[in-house]
């Protein structure tokens, strides 16, 4: 999708602070971080959400958790780090490119969900 915020930033258009890079994935800090490690992995080719992900899709949605301990490990989460991907309007979706949210650093992240 040529307008797509994710789209734009794996093209170089909009600047992101690049933690990791491969030929199939990105990863940079959110921009608005809710924990002392906030980084986003997302695909480089677009995928709208998990809900539009195909067959196709499963190698680039595997790479995406293998290299995620690295990353946390790398941006200070040593002893465990929240991996969230949210999915569509129910699911709090913002942005409308799949990805993953990794979430840590020294102390516990805390609860899963509000009760």
């Amino acid at each position: 999708m040529h307008d797509c915020l994710f789209c734009r930033i794996v093209r170089g258009e909009i600047p992101a602070a690049k933690v990791y890079e491969d030929d199939e994935v990105l990863a940079f800090r959110d921009i608005q971080p809710q924990r002392p490690v906030h980084v986003l992995v997302i695909p480089k080719r677009h995928i709208t959400s998990l809900a539009h992900a195909a067959p196709e899709d499963t190698p680039v949605l595997g790479r995406m958790l293998a290299v995620a301990n690295g990353i946390a490990v790398d941006q200070g989460s040593t002893d465990g780090f929240r991996s969230i991907i949210n999915t569509g309007r129910v699911g709090g979706q913002e942005v409308m490119h799949v990805h993953m949210h990794i979430v840590g650093g020294p102390d516990p992240v805390g609860p899963m969900l509000k009760r």
